[in-house]
């Protein structure tokens, strides 16, 4: 099994759209590497971080490379259900009710500071994120295709916010942090300063089309039996620590191996190696786990390496044919 022509093209593009990200969004492109690995894993993205640091700007720049549809909300305090999803709204013509889309119906949305508002709406994603549709008045309204959530949060000591629960946490497939620009990446911003204006003048690099065949060409990569062993074993380990109050889920494992197929996809593999796994363990592992007590993301960190360290790396995997 080799790539096609078009799969080539289409992945050498994919490079080209994190090339380009990077002039805007400058110094970041292992975070749109991420983002774009969540896509086209057919998964979710929580950005987690202080005001001002680019996430907008990443988001609007990726969607605008890829020439999808792209929907803005603002999550508020007084945000409510249907300023999402949509409202059902009397026809005068024939008496019967008629439904009226929400920003939700889009093929990228932004989800922006969606911690700031109430449980009850954040209700109301769970089942857009999950199932890829809504339900209003007792009739579903399927969404787009594709459709991705990606969102941001303000750190939740931050005033007004509220903690997401794990339930739509676990729907998110990675949690990513832009973190302050260094140094030279800080003056790099300076000296371009119409980043905005950039955006506008972007042109679509992949087509929605070679996306949604990148994405049916992460499911047929290859993966051996002892590597999903090895995922589930990484999880598993999660679920019976004391210090864990809640584990990786199996809907985190099938993110697992999704994400560690695309990393494979994206290196021009056919066939997922363990550094693939490892690569991405971290960002999808994170916000999933649920500790006795409150750590940072640091010492989360420093606790999933010593997951990876007492957890036996396959060495000798045979090709399966």
């Amino acid at each position: 099994m080799t790539y096609s022509n078009q799969t080539t093209q289409a992945i050498q593009k994919l490079h080209n759209l994190i090339e380009v990200v990077d002039q805007i969004v400058i110094g970041k492109k292992d975070i749109t590497r991420f983002t774009l690995i969540a896509m086209l894993s057919s998964g979710h993205v929580l950005f987690e971080d202080i005001p001002g640091v680019g996430k907008t700007l990443l988001i609007k720049t990726i969607s605008k490379c890829l020439e999808a549809d792209f929907s803005r909300i603002q999550f508020t305090p007084d945000l409510i259900p249907s300023d999402i999803i949509g409202f059902s709204v009397p026809n005068l013509h024939d008496e019967q009710f008629e439904f009226r889309e929400g920003p939700i119906f889009n093929q990228i949305i932004l989800a922006d500071e969606i911690n700031r508002t109430s449980p009850r709406t954040q209700a109301a994603m769970l089942e857009a994120m999950s199932e890829k549709q809504v339900t209003l008045d007792g009739k579903t309204h399927q969404l787009p295709d594709p459709f991705f959530v990606l969102a941001t949060q303000n750190p939740i000591d931050y005033e007004g916010t509220y903690p997401l629960p794990e339930a739509q946490l676990d729907r998110f497939l990675f949690q990513l942090s832009l973190g302050y620009p260094s140094l030279e990446q800080e003056v790099r911003m300076l000296e371009s300063p119409e980043q905005l204006s950039a955006i506008e003048k972007l042109k679509p690099i992949l087509s929605l089309s070679d996306f949604k065949a990148l994405k049916e060409r992460v499911k047929t990569i290859h993966v051996h039996k002892q590597l999903l062993e090895y995922i589930v074993s990484l999880a598993d380990a999660t679920r019976h620590h004391p210090a864990i109050r809640l584990g990786i889920s199996p809907r985190g494992v099938q993110s697992c191996l999704a994400a560690a197929r695309t990393q494979a996809l994206l290196n021009e593999r056919e066939y997922v190696i363990p550094q693939d796994i490892l690569s991405i363990i971290k960002p999808l592992f994170r916000h999933r786990l649920l500790f006795e007590n409150k750590l940072d993301k640091e010492d989360i960190d420093l606790f999933i390496d010593q997951l990876i360290n007492q957890t036996p790396i396959p060495t000798k995997i045979r090709s399966e044919k």
